[in-house]
């Protein structure tokens, strides 16, 4: 069998460097043409040594003169700018494209990848929060399978390869519940940044660690799911499982559910949607179902997590308001990590850009972006303003 031949976008981040792990594993099923970083310039010189791949992008260009020095005698092409990254994404020498670039920057790469027929792995969260409306008619106007990377919609998708095209009756999301589960809401409003960047299960980067934190993380999820399965939010629920080891669950109308298991590693669900339809071998921790202990489930507290609340009010609004939510968040959360705002602090400042966002029923991806351009630019200023 052919090797597939991979753009990984965001290679230097957490999924990147677990799906650099996976080609590793499997030399002989994958080549790496293509690696895209914003900042990391050592770490994506490594990789493109490591890897011997065709191209390389730099989003910041400021460092590419360090990138191209230091790649010119290997034969790799160096380019700086999310401009190359989106037109290289369609080059012929592409099979698939991995979107794992953080936040809204990760949607026009991801469209540009779908026009050019890419088949894509979709780690990228924003994509279909912000897009998912005018992103999921496109991939099907261009018949591009979009493969979840992220284990909660992994999981969903690998339990409905058993539903044998019957329905539905609800999706079953899975959540950690974070840093802060046990925590009560007066001790969470007095949290700092170095607590809620401590998640008891995941090993992730900073921005999707508070997402975590202030469940906006999983209401993101929800939003993701209504997209990808084509699933009213209302028939999607939310169910804390400290354990995960249940990464989703899906019920169908005789009320059988079927969930996917596993301990906590994302390359398993990177694996799967690089690999899809087979199943590789995987050096990973296997399940010992014995020694497993409990397996326990709650209900989400919408009073200590707003965000949850607010992804959901999203959502059932519509339109361009999901855009609008995930534009603030990615604004104040950027403030909490530099000690700007208090932790509650994150859902008022999406709360009043939500409120304040002019609507638009059916946006465009150029609505889209200007609707993000004009949220983030309006947290910015609430937040400037407390």
């Amino acid at each position: 069998m052919e090797k597939r031949r991979l753009a990984i976008l965001g290679s230097t981040g957490s999924i990147g460097c677990q799906a650099l792990d996976v080609v590793r594993q499997h030399p002989d099923r994958f080549q790496v043409e293509l690696l895209t970083a914003n900042n990391n310039s050592g770490l994506l010189i490594a990789q493109a040594l490591e890897f011997d791949v065709n191209t390389v992008v730099i989003c910041n260009e400021e460092k590419y003169s360090e990138v191209a020095d230091a790649l010119q005698d290997r034969g790799v092409k160096v380019f700086a700018g999310m401009d190359s990254v989106c037109d290289l994404v369609a080059a012929d020498n592409i099979d698939m494209v991995l979107t794992a670039l953080v936040g809204f920057s990760g949607l026009r790469p991801t469209v540009a990848a779908i026009r050019a027929g890419k088949p894509l792995a979709l780690a990228n969260k924003e994509t279909l929060v912000a897009g998912g409306p005018a992103v999921m008619p496109l991939a099907e106007q261009y018949h591009v399978p979009v493969l979840p990377v992220d284990s909660e919609h992994s999981a969903i998708f690998q339990c409905l390869m058993g539903a044998a095209g019957n329905g539905i009756r609800k999706i079953h999301l899975t959540a950690s519940g974070g840093p802060f589960r046990t925590w009560d809401r007066d001790r969470i409003a007095r949290a700092t940044k170095n607590e809620a960047l401590k998640h008891p299960q995941w090993n992730m980067g900073a921005k999707i660690t508070i997402d975590s934190a202030t469940m906006m993380n999983k209401g993101f999820e929800m939003i993701e799911a209504r997209w990808l399965f084509d699933t009213a939010p209302e028939d999607i629920s939310i169910v804390i499982h400290p354990q995960s080891i249940i990464h989703s669950m899906v019920e169908f109308e005789d009320g059988a559910v079927i969930a996917q298991l596993g301990h906590p590693d994302m390359r398993e669900p990177i694996q799967f949607a690089l690999s899809f339809p087979e199943r590789l071998s995987l050096n990973n921790r296997k399940l010992d179902f014995a020694g497993l202990g409990q397996l326990t489930f709650e209900k989400p507290d919408m009073d200590k997590f707003p965000c949850l609340a607010l992804a959901f009010d999203a959502i059932g609004r519509g339109g361009n308001i999901p855009c609008a939510m995930n534009a603030a968040n990615e604004a104040a959360v950027a403030a909490f990590l530099r000690d700007g705002i208090p932790f509650y602090g994150i859902p008022q400042v999406i709360s009043e850009v939500m409120d304040r966002t002019p609507f638009i029923a059916r946006p465009s991806i150029d609505d889209i972006l200007q609707t993000n351009a004009e949220s983030y630019r309006l947290a910015c200023e609430i937040i400037d303003g407390q």
